[in-house]
């Protein structure tokens, strides 16, 4: 049994192919080999056109069917994974009408901040478990102010994985996680947030169907399946946000499990059984993929917008992208914790959740020309991510409930790196468990459950590989809590 796993990012679209018996990754294909490009018309907007999603799967595809030994049409069901928050129009005959507002566009900060005061602090949080902030209803809100011939010819709008599925399976569709994922579910009353939806004039009807996240879904189409080498007729039978998916592909299920991930955003993310929130929505609180009427399985999620797009950006800019991100890796691990004293808050990539919807922009801070070189830049940019994951950590602990005693995490992204790793592991003192799979990977399990190839979760994961330990060194637990009080001194000063 053959598994085909989507996962539908903002910088790459990537596919994998999973042995279901083995557990084995047989391919995979990543398209563009490039960063996705992310359209900008104004500072703190970002969009990318649905199509160019739909024409990498096909580019993606080709790729994997030209390797030896693939069989396309051997597979037997597909999962869906992908970038979370974002907003896709359709009308009536299934055509995009606009560009897909993405996660990290924050152009409708203000517009979720004054719902949250006009609708009230306490019925947002008690129904929502969030601030209506910066997702997708608030961006839905956005369009019908600014762009209102182009509202008045939505018929559904989707989340961008709903769109991945409509285009396989012609069926307009959505999910409850997806629906809280933008902020448009009613957890207490287990319904459409219609109360929301009413205080931005958005139609109900605008909502797809709700089908399940494990389950058929819609089963590919002839004419689709012809396109993509496929066999006509396979279920589309999972489909999560990628933060809910990296924590599945983790096999982080139960309440108190914790994962993590680092790549263009990064994610610590932590299940409960609980409806506790933060009142700052600072870390925000979705259906998890296993969450049930009958038994919460709820997700709290922390995110840093500015992490690997950090990383990226000192690849491209300070490094010249002639130094390999390995190198880059080698000459931060040769500079000394705390960076001699350079900080860099690494909010530059659109409005930080994590500092109440802020839009502060990345700053570098005591920087020293006598002392500092490229090498500093590099850790410092390291350590200020990690940083950020430190400070988030603990709002979650201290308003969720949720303590981080492991974290989970794929050997990919940012985890890659030594001094990112080390520098998590010793900021929060806690031991990091690495796993070789990925989003793909996660999403091709799902459809396996979905499809009932696996008959439970714990089929599933009965080949999860651990590649290795990483543990807080306790001789540098002091050099890495000088760094982080440097660090948030300066946070703490941008903030106030």
């Amino acid at each position: 049994m053959i598994l085909l796993g989507i996962d539908v990012g903002s910088s790459s679209v990537k596919l994998s192919l999973l042995d279901a018996d083995s557990g084995k990754n047989l391919a995979s294909a990543q398209y563009p080999k490039q960063e996705m490009k992310i359209i900008s018309y104004k500072p703190g907007w970002a969009e990318q056109n649905p199509e160019d999603w739909w024409q990498n799967i096909i580019y993606a595809l080709r790729e994997l069917s030209q390797i030896e030994n693939v069989d396309l049409t051997l597979v037997q069901a597909i999962g869906i994974t992908y970038q979370m928050h974002g907003l896709v129009c359709i009308d009536k005959n299934y055509t995009v009408i606009r560009p897909s507002i993405i996660w990290c566009d924050s152009r409708a900060v203000e517009l979720g901040n004054t719902a949250f005061r006009d609708l009230g602090n306490e019925l947002c949080l008690s129904k929502l478990l969030n601030s209506p902030g910066n997702f997708t209803a608030s961006k839905l809100k956005w369009v019908k102010d600014n762009e209102p011939e182009l509202y008045n010819k939505i018929y559904k709008i989707m989340l961008p994985g709903d769109y991945i599925a409509m285009r396989l399976t012609g069926d307009a569709t959505t999910t409850v996680t997806g629906l809280s994922e933008g902020i448009m579910w009613n957890f207490p009353d287990n319904k459409i947030a219609d109360f929301l939806l009413d205080y931005y004039g958005i139609k109900p009807e605008f909502i797809p169907e709700i089908v399940p996240v494990f389950g058929n879904q819609g089963e590919l189409l002839k004419d689709v399946a012809r396109e993509l080498g496929l066999k006509p007729g396979i279920p589309v039978a999972y489909r999560a946000g990628d933060q809910p998916n990296n924590a599945f592909s983790l096999n982080v299920l139960q309440p108190g499990e914790i994962a993590a991930t680092a790549g263009t955003s990064g994610v610590v993310y932590g299940v409960t059984e609980s409806f506790a929130y933060d009142p700052k929505s600072r870390v925000n609180i979705f259906a998890h993929v296993n969450h049930t009427d009958s038994e919460a399985r709820m997700g709290v999620l922390l995110c840093i917008n500015g992490t690997g797009i950090l990383n990226s950006w000192m690849h491209k800019n300070v490094a010249g992208s002639k130094i390999s991100y390995s190198k880059i890796n080698e000459q931060a691990s040769r500079v000394p914790i705390g960076s001699e004293g350079l900080s860099i808050i690494p909010f530059g990539n659109g409005a930080e959740r994590v500092i109440e919807n802020r839009h502060t922009g990345c700053q570098i801070s005591n920087l020293n020309f006598n002392i500092h070189n490229s090498s500093h830049t590099f850790r410092a940019a390291q350590e200020g991510i990690a940083f950020s994951f430190k400070y988030g950590i603990d709002i979650m602990a201290e308003h969720t409930g949720i303590h981080v005693e492991k974290i989970r995490a794929g050997h990919a992204n940012m985890f890659l790196s030594p001094v990112f790793r080390d520098t998590l592991s010793g900021i929060t003192q806690v031991a990091i468990d690495l796993y070789d799979t990925d989003g793909a990977e996660g999403a091709a399990r799902g459809a396996g459950v979905g499809s009932n190839i696996y008959s439970n979760f714990e089929d599933a994961f009965s080949n999860l590989k651990k590649l290795s330990l990483v543990e807080p060194d306790k001789n540098y637990t002091d050099q890495y809590k000088e760094a982080y009080n440097k660090w948030y001194s300066v946070l703490d000063k941008m903030l106030n």
